[in-house]
């Protein structure tokens, strides 16, 4: 080991602004790879995947076009409605993007055909059309080819979707079907289904209009309804409305279901509410001279009226020109926002795929609520921030802090309404809640961070604290019926009353030490907002260490979180495993193992409660020691080590080497060897579900040298990957430049500068980055072969720490 010598003197100019400025003209969208993350382990299919959406969009676009390649085998669905293999049933306008659980939407579809020899407009197996030829993404655009020989190209505005098809010059017909009841199948309980809906189009068939309603999925909470608008570019040579009885579009048994045609101009499914009303859908025949057909469907949750403004976006029928925006609006709102210097290709597909994938969801829909009006932001899809607060967030605050600001804010004024903030949410509704109140810890770590923007902090925390006091209702959730999965802290009960969740709830393990860090959120917002509520949050949460097990002993270490009953004693467990690791389960998508690391708030008094810091230092080595895996968690496993690379409690445990003196170094071993075994160009490069973007923005860290220790204004140090990275910090001209120089001598730290200062500290602060008087920052980093002991200074701080 070698010790730390000093950097040399900076000639650096900073030069970061100009260069950024330039850098918009640049075309970053090359290098964005829209099928990472599309396949799982078993080629073809989306099992195991990362369930990315790798249609046309905007930015956290409120509408989001792409192909469903559905079967009722559910190996080959995906939760955004894509996989490599399967056959395409429909086109759809609305998606989610790297989510597990149950599919969400796939709704309000058009499908191309060109004969309705042996179709039933009412079971999408008889229409289904396998692929032909490789499909093309690029930023902005879809394309699929058709075994009918149609070819369907797609594009999006924010509220709008526009699609060409190009028929073959042979095609007995040239249709366009239109099936309501369309959506992502699935199965089980959180299963979403069609339930009522009305269509109306015009006397020659050029437009249509009307909402679907569906209902439950994901989210559950009953019914939700969307308003379309459509228009065609040609007229129709045929224009019939049809409807149905109540049948699964995909359930391979629908012979005896036959539809009725109408030459009617508008149709219902039945009276609004009515479980059973009839499917409705409507059928569009072109003539023979027609070569290719363009549509443009506008989408609102509001009304039809609205969904028809929304055509205005798209005032022409040229989808290329709608293209070209929306790689203008990438470019310049997105990609741009962090310039990387590398001759590395593979390096640059990763990160601005990675960068992508991190800006498709929350989906903006501001004006868009339909249950209230306000003057405030409005955003939906929040799927889940159980798995976005760790990377996603953090993210945004320092690229891309309006953004961050609005989805607060959007939160907040979610709370003024619902009477409480969503953690999981999906069509306008607060639904599945994975563990603690995490939306906490998305407002704390806006505010310690210094976003102001018009957030009122007044209402923010006092949405914090509903979270923290309030016990909301029982939703009695079948996964767990122990306590609400729809919002706030379901177990809070045994929260307020122990100070820990007792294994009479489900997830009590994980739990607990989530809510400790919830309200350790509470407790840095309280030092501002309420100073009173400081000491007592600051101890609530220290209540993980109530469920301390000091006894507890596996792979000969001692001292693990255990299941605590009411008066002190454990439930019988195995630390590394949590059986299927369910809603059910002792704790969530990780085992106890894992969980007794996730303590970022107070590393101190956990590093003594495993014994000093070199037995810990060694508990953390063995997290990467292969075979030791004890629980199989489904699609979100990855490897064979306890540390799970393919879900988000483990984000942060392998950079726990910085609360180390002088250990650093391993942190950069660790995520050189995550991220090289885990993340690649090809369809299964992500390892695991995307979830909205984690897995993805978890990425971008790494590869800039940093990560974010959410909460707290603090960024743990790594290495960058690239040779040079400029910053855009919001809209106000400032940035962050990163320089490596040696990297092609070795990954790790040799030393290091931070705005021109020798540092020997493995982290810095957030006003290092974002410094108080707007002027650019600089982090210098020197690379190379040998594992340097540079980090002598002190170790990231705790700010939560209580020894209980």
């Amino acid at each position: 080991m070698k010790l730390p010598r000093s950097c040399a003197a900076s000639t650096l100019v900073l030069l970061s602004t100009r260069l950024v400025v330039a850098n918009i003209a640049k075309d970053f969208t090359q290098y964005v790879n829209l099928f990472i993350g599309t396949e799982g382990p078993v080629p073809g299919t989306a099992y195991s995947a990362g369930n990315v959406f790798p249609g046309a969009t905007l930015p956290f676009g409120a509408v989001k076009v792409g192909i469903d390649t559905t079967r009722w085998n559910v190996s080959f669905s995906a939760n955004a409605g894509y996989t490599p293999d399967g056959n395409v049933t429909g086109i759809t306008m609305l998606h989610e993007s790297g989510t597990g659980g149950a599919p969400t939407y796939g709704l309000i579809p058009q499908m191309p055909l060109t004969t309705l020899e042996g179709v039933n407009v009412l079971d999408n197996l008889t229409y289904m059309q396998p692929r032909v030829a490789e499909d093309v993404a690029q930023v902005g655009y879809y394309k699929t080819h058709l075994q009918n020989g149609i070819i369907a190209e797609m594009s999006a505005s924010m509220h709008a979707g526009i699609m060409k098809y190009t028929y073959p010059k042979e095609a007995d017909g040239r249709f366009i079907l239109v099936d309501l009841s369309h959506f992502i199948p699935s199965t089980g309980k959180k299963e979403q289904w069609y339930s009522n809906g009305k269509l109306e189009r015009s006397d020659d068939g050029t437009s249509y209009s009307g909402y679907g309603v569906y209902r439950e999925g994901w989210a559950w909470g009953g019914d939700f309804r969307v308003y379309f608008c459509a228009q065609f570019d040609s007229t129709p040579l045929q224009s019939q409305l049809f409807s149905g009885k109540a049948t699964d579009p995909y359930w391979p048994n629908t012979t005896d279901v036959n539809p009725s045609f109408t030459n009617r101009t508008w149709i219902e499914g039945g009276t609004i509410g009515y479980q059973y009303a009839d499917r409705i859908g409507a059928l569009f025949e072109f003539p023979s001279n027609v070569t290719t057909v363009k549509s443009k469907v506008g989408m609102s949750w509001v009304s039809t009226d609205k969904a028809c403004q929304f055509l205005d976006e798209i005032p022409h029928w040229d989808l290329e020109e709608v293209r070209d925006a929306a790689k203008d609006k990438w470019n310049s709102d997105v990609l741009s926002t962090i310039d990387i210097t590398t001759t590395n290709d593979t390096q640059l597909e990763m990160f601005y795929t990675a960068m992508y994938h991190a800006h498709l969801l929350p989906s903006n829909r501001t004006g868009e609520n339909p249950y209230w009006e306000s003057d405030e932001p409005y955003y939906d899809d929040f799927y889940t921030i159980w798995d976005t607060f760790r990377c996603l967030h953090p993210l945004l605050t320092l690229i891309q802090p309006k953004a961050q600001i609005e989805i607060v804010r959007a939160m907040i004024d979610i709370w003024r309404f619902e009477r409480f903030m969503p953690d999981g949410r999906s069509r306008n509704i607060n639904g599945r809640v994975q563990g603690g109140s995490n939306s906490d810890n998305v407002l704390a770590d806006a505010y310690v961070k210094g976003l102001k923007g018009g957030i009122n902090w007044t209402d923010g925390y006092a949405a914090m604290k509903t979270n923290a006091e309030v016990q909301p209702y029982n939703n009695f959730d079948f996964e767990d019926p122990t306590g609400s999965t729809k919002e706030g802290r379901g177990a809070l009960q045994d929260w307020k009353q122990y100070g820990y969740v007792t294994p009479s709830r489900g997830r009590c393990l994980s739990k607990t030490v989530e809510y400790s860090l919830n309200d350790f959120s509470l407790f840095q917002v309280a030092q501002g907002e309420a100073p009173d509520d400081v000491v007592k949050y600051l101890n609530r949460s220290a209540g993980w260490q109530k469920t301390w097990a000091p006894d507890v002993t596996s792979l000969n270490f001692t001292g693990f979180l255990a299941p605590t009953y009411p008066n002190g004693s454990y439930q019988d467990y195995d630390p590394l495993s949590c059986g299927a690791c369910e809603w059910s389960s002792i704790s969530y998508e990780g085992v106890p193992w894992e969980y007794s690391w996730t303590i970022p708030f107070d590393m101190e008094t956990l590093i003594s409660l495993m014994g000093d810091p070199e037995k810990a230092e060694s508990r953390l080595d063995t997290m990467f020691i292969p075979g030791l895996t004890g629980s199989n968690q489904g699609g979100n496993s990855a490897g064979s080590t306890i540390f799970n690379p393919g879900n988000e409690p483990s984000f942060m445990t392998p950079f726990l080497y910085n609360y180390f003196s002088q250990r650093q170094h391993k942190s950069v071993q660790r995520s050189r060897e995550v991220v090289d075994e885990y993340y690649n160009t090809g369809r299964s490069g992500i390892p695991g579900n995307d979830d909205a973007g984690s897995m993805s923005s978890w990425l971008v860290w790494n590869m800039i040298g940093l990560y974010p220790v959410v909460t707290q204004p603090v960024y743990l140090i790594l290495a960058p990957r690239f040779e040079d990275v400029t910053v855009r910090l919001g809209d106000d001209g400032a940035t962050l430049r990163i320089k490596a120089n040696g990297l092609e001598k070795g990954p790790y730290v040799q030393c290091l500068k931070v705005n021109g200062q020798e540092w020997d500290k493995s982290w810095i602060s957030h006003e290092d980055i974002v410094r108080p008087d707007g002027q650019n920052s600089l982090l210098e980093f020197e690379l190379g072969a040998d594992r340097v002991e540079w980090d002598t200074g002190d170790v990231p701080p705790s700010p939560g720490h209580v020894q209980l």
